[in-house]
């Protein structure tokens, strides 16, 4: 902004210039002449065929554009953040579900043995078991490493190591009903969509300002100075004189090369573009709207089944173990419904995790997820305290942070 609004001030030129001559004369010692002259000029445009006013809304245009860009950026920041919680979470889950599952093949390869040894039994029958304990180290040491990793991204996120994650509901606040309301608040409130019209609206003053180059101009200059010559031959004193002037200039350009016609033409081309991107930036909020709100309700959905899955497994797990201690049943039997266990459970807690992402992606798309929305108690960056301190400004080099 002080840059753009730089048009309306004026331009102060201050210089100085010294002059030493010398004149060598055959049979007579050299004269040496000193003359000095110090001046200083003002120039104040007093019309510019608009081109600074435009210029300065093309830059207003530009700072709030940033200002939604920041909060877009804010948004994408803080989903991240959920993001990389609900990971862990799930993660975390998934190691848990893994060792239990060890624990109990352990056991199953302990009994296995045991039956063996009192001839109830075959080696098939702890070769199997052993195969899936096998098994379960090597995915609990994959479940392991994936935590890890997820717990690295969170640090990188959050900045801080993980600590105290439980499983997380989804999440509520700001989240709508139907998909329509969804569609119309995200077209709405939408940063993304907000920073593109503003760019738009910059472009349009950037065209009338390129126009404005076609217009007449008026500058007023003033300038004083003052001269002063020493006069060596003692006779006279050394000479001094000051003057003043005041000269307004009308300019008007009758043709300059053809560059302002390119100029114009280039900057309504990119005018055409920033409103393109407009629509652009509409139709993939409301892509973005329509698939968080599918990944949501199908997350849900799977939530409800996989509960019921991991009920039907455990009970069908019992009455294997029951019908095995009879001789109904083999080690085989336990062990494939251990398996549908395990993979109902795992199933359980992927969904939860995308539930809750699928939630907080549906706010992030809404424009909804935001320190200022979703009421989080942490400091909030105020882009508009920093404009303010400098939007005036006629001197200085230090920035607001004192660099």
């Amino acid at each position: 902004m002080p840059i753009a609004k730089s048009g309306y001030r004026p331009q102060v030129e201050a210089s100085l210039t010294g002059v030493q001559t010398r004149f060598d004369r055959q049979f007579a010692p050299p004269i040496d002449y000193h003359t000095g002259t110090a001046s200083i000029t003002i120039t104040q445009q007093i019309f510019d065929g608009f081109q600074t006013l435009n210029n300065v809304r093309a830059a207003e245009a530009v700072v709030f554009s940033s200002r939604e860009t920041l909060k877009a950026n804010e948004i994408s920041i803080l989903l991240a953040a959920a993001q990389s919680y609900a990971n862990i979470a799930r993660d975390q889950g998934i190691v848990s579900i893994r060792k239990q599952n060890l624990a109990f093949l352990k056991e199953q390869v302990r009994a296995a043995t045991a039956r063996t040894d009192l001839g109830e039994g075959t080696r098939t029958d702890v070769s199997q078991a052993e195969a899936e304990l096998a098994q379960a180290q090597s995915l609990l040491s994959n479940a392991v490493a994936q935590m890890k990793e997820s717990e690295a991204v969170y640090v990188q996120i959050v900045g801080d190591a993980p600590t105290g994650i439980k499983q997380a509901a989804p999440a509520t606040k700001g989240v709508v009903k139907n998909l329509d309301q969804a569609v119309a608040a995200g077209l709405r409130d939408h940063p993304s969509i907000a920073a593109a019209q503003h760019s738009a609206d910059a472009a349009g003053y950037r065209v009338k300002s390129a126009e404005g180059s076609m217009l007449p101009g008026v500058v007023v200059q003033g300038t004083l100075s003052r001269n002063t010559t020493d006069n060596p031959s003692g006779f006279t004193s050394d000479l001094e004189s000051s003057s003043g002037s005041i000269v307004a200039r009308l300019q008007v350009p009758i043709y300059q090369g053809g560059a302002e016609y390119g100029q114009i033409r280039q900057a309504k081309e990119r005018l055409g573009q920033q409103q393109i991107l407009v629509d652009s930036a509409r139709a993939e909020v409301q892509q973005t709207i329509v698939t968080a709100y599918a990944q949501l309700d199908a997350a849900l959905a799977i939530i409800a089944s996989s509960k019921e899955q991991v009920a039907a497994s455990r009970r069908a797990l019992a009455g294997v173990m029951d019908e095995l201690k009879v001789g109904q049943r083999t080690t085989l039997d336990v062990l494939d419904a251990q398996q549908n266990v395990l993979v109902a459970q795992e199933s359980l807690v992927a969904a939860q995790r995308n539930a809750v992402v699928g939630s907080y992606g549906l706010l992030a798309a809404m424009g909804r997820l935001t320190v200022q929305s979703q009421g989080l108690q942490v400091s909030e960056y105020r882009a508009e305290e920093h404009y303010e301190a400098v939007k005036d400004k006629w001197f200085g080099l230090r920035t607001v942070d004192g660099k």
